[in-house]
């Protein structure tokens, strides 16, 4: 996809005289810039290449991003943010087949958003002389283009940064992540729509005329001078060629998806370079990747000592269970995987006791919903309520122990959820009490 209307371009609108005066006055510094971007290997043939790869793989993060939100629970009033008016898509209780169903939607995400960041840049750079081009434009109808290029620049470097910053866990911005990643995932969505319907058939006659991929450095030429003022007016000399300039954009993104593949694969664990805290893997049946530790939770070892109790209710009736009485109940094993928001995700062998097993303690046999509450004292997560499909599956679990061994206390002990496919916040830790409704 290239990036706007040619610099030559005459005036073509009503008011013709502001465009006019617009290009007599030029602000200082643009001639120098217009001077500087010299590299013949920009022009339509390597934006438009560019520009379809990212016209295939961003369609694709955008709906695993759609499908992460349904899957915190709108229905149930858990999705953040929660709010969003009008941009309220049609929702859906979000399944629990096959198990393995958000850690591929947010693992394709998160990785997917990761691998794409050298495309981005890549088709940035072979478009930024138009970014300053002067008069910025020349038409009505450019101003409406040119708004829509802005909001696709400047939605996808949000989107970026903020993503990448939240996976590292570096919140250094002061407004809440579920929020702005929300909106400006549906800003940046116009905004390509809208530069897709522009820019496509010029995009697809680039592609359908004469390639350049296998143009080596020493016959590497500029394109011809094409409308949208892509090719250099004054071009230099070739440092690279453009199959050069291909192969640098998809060696970065190789070597992205390498060093951010081991989130989600267990066996590639050591090489997740990318992630901040899953990489201690110490090889014992617990030592697996936590988001939150027992510390930072603030849950003390009085909470989860002797004392502690489940507590469920169920309507009327109520019932407490030490841990003893619950490991002398019928216990469950299953090999479930558990996936964070940050994009990591891991499959362990779980037991435990059946929460339908436990809503039938209280009378609950068909329970509409669950609302787990931890022993942590605050924060964002500290209950969660699950959907009736959710608390009757039969590889749902209030888990009491992991790979053959107690859970430890970063993982949940004494006890915790773990139900199929549900996102890794909402697998409750340090589990006090269970409510059954309906």
């Amino acid at each position: 996809m290239s990036a706007g209307p040619g610099p030559h371009d005459p005036p073509s609108a009503v008011p013709a005289g502001l465009w006019r005066g617009l290009a007599r006055h030029r602000p200082p510094g643009v001639d120098a810039l217009d001077r500087a971007w010299r590299s013949p290997v920009r022009g339509p043939w390597l934006t438009s290449v560019l520009g379809a790869v990212l016209l295939a793989a961003l369609p694709l993060v955008i709906v695993t991003g759609l499908l992460d939100w349904i899957a915190y629970g709108p229905r149930l009033d858990q999705a953040f943010p929660r709010d969003v008016g009008w941009l309220h898509p049609p929702v859906f209780d979000w399944p629990t087949r096959p198990a393995w169903l958000f850690r591929v939607t947010q693992g394709l995400h998160v990785t997917l958003g990761i691998v794409l960041v050298p495309v981005v840049l890549g088709k940035l750079w072979s478009v930024v002389p138009k970014l300053f081009d002067w008069p910025p434009a020349r038409s009505a109808a450019q101003v409406l283009e040119r708004l829509s290029l802005l909001l696709l620049v400047g939605g996808i470097l949000f989107q970026m940064v903020t993503g990448l910053l939240n996976i590292q866990y570096a919140y250094l911005f002061g407004f809440d992540f579920y929020t702005a990643h929300w909106y400006g995932a549906w800003i940046f969505t116009a905004a390509l729509v809208t530069h897709v319907a522009i820019k496509l058939p010029r995009m697809v006659t680039a592609l359908r005329g004469p390639g350049f991929a296998r143009t080596p450095l020493g016959r590497t030429r500029p394109e011809p001078a094409d409308p949208d003022g892509l090719v250099a007016r004054r071009p230099g000399p070739a440092t690279m060629s453009r199959r050069g300039v291909l192969a640098l954009v998809g060696g970065g993104s190789l070597l992205l998806a390498a060093l951010t593949v081991g989130q989600s694969v267990d066996a590639l664990r050591r090489t997740a370079l990318l992630l901040p805290r899953g990489r201690k893997f110490d090889g014992g049946p617990t030592g697996f990747p936590v988001n939150r530790s027992v510390v930072a939770a603030g849950v003390t070892p009085e909470q989860t000592g002797p004392r502690w109790r489940l507590t469920l209710r169920a309507g009327n009736r109520t019932a407490a269970l030490d841990r003893p009485r619950l490991l002398g109940m019928a216990q469950h094993t299953a090999t479930l995987p558990i996936a964070c928001v940050e994009g990591w995700s891991t499959s362990q062998t779980w037991t435990g006791v059946r929460l339908r097993d436990l809503a039938g303690l209280v009378g609950a046999a068909d329970p509409a919903t669950a609302r787990v509450r931890s022993l942590e004292p605050a924060g964002l997560f500290r209950e969660a309520v699950l959907h009736g499909g959710q608390v009757t599956d039969p590889d749902a679990l209030l888990a009491l122990r992991v790979n053959g061994v107690d859970l430890s206390p970063d993982h949940g002990f004494p006890a915790r959820i773990i139900v199929p496919a549900l996102p890794g916040v909402h697998c409750t830790k340090w589990v006090a009490e269970i409510v059954f409704d309906g």
